[in-house]
């Protein structure tokens, strides 16, 4: 099934990106969770119009994403959030919830998009997630999380 990407999906391709993939993959994963639309002729039209959009977004060059990188890695960032008695979190920390951290403590915008976050963090202390800026470039940043 032919299918346009209206989010980044790792390993299949950027928003914009019209991409084959099997019948079942398209409508039981990426159409209901908003991550493509069918393609038809009329949806081609919507894909100069992703594409801009993305190339707003986008961090241009490898050089623009090294220079964040550098103010992102030398960034601490604390995030206040509910927690019971044993330090266990009352949820988990959202990429949301670091991209808002990170803006507040002084740092570039950044897409919560970008955000990983390897295992769900669910416990107070220092965490590091990981930002991916560029294809190639990728920062790390330490996460401390407090009980308010």
């Amino acid at each position: 099934m032919k299918i346009i990407l209206t989010n980044e999906v790792s390993g299949l391709g950027a928003a914009g990106d019209v991409v084959e993939v099997r019948d079942g993959y398209a409508r039981n994963y990426l159409v209901p969770r908003g991550y493509a639309i069918r393609w038809t002729k009329g949806g081609e039209k919507d894909v100069e119009q992703i594409r801009r959009a993305r190339k707003i977004r986008e961090i241009a060059t490898i050089e623009q994403a090294n220079e964040i990188k550098g103010r992102l890695e030398g960034l601490r960032v604390g995030l206040q959030v509910r927690a019971g008695d044993q330090g266990r979190l009352f949820g988990s920390v959202t990429p949301a919830d670091i991209a808002d951290a990170i803006k507040t403590s002084g740092g570039p915008d950044v897409d919560k998009r970008r955000i990983e976050v390897g295992s769900p963090i669910k416990s107070l202390g220092a965490h590091q997630v990981s930002i991916r800026l560029h294809a190639d470039v990728a920062a790390t940043v330490n996460v401390d999380v407090a009980a308010s």
